[in-house]
């Protein structure tokens, strides 16, 4: 495990601190979770783009083509 040291303004401490005591964590575990899942999005993020650039509209509109057409199921109008 390794330590890092951050300078964050007073406010965003305060409510750093607030919003970990509600959430039952300790702070250190709150950031750590919190910068978890910005990493997760970006990749996540990463990933899709990355496969964009492969993909073709002619093989999603081909597909898409295939799906039978009829009317929406009840809630989905």
């Amino acid at each position: 495990m390794s330590s890092l040291t951050v300078r964050i303004p007073e406010s965003l401490h305060n409510g750093l601190r607030d919003v970990s005591k509600k959430e039952g964590v300790s702070i250190n575990q709150f950031i750590a979770l919190a910068v978890a899942e910005k990493i997760s999005a970006i990749h996540t993020y990463d990933t899709i783009n990355e496969r964009k650039q492969r993909g073709k509209q002619s093989d999603i509109l081909d597909v898409l083509a295939k799906v039978k057409s009829r009317p929406p199921l009840p809630g989905d109008e």
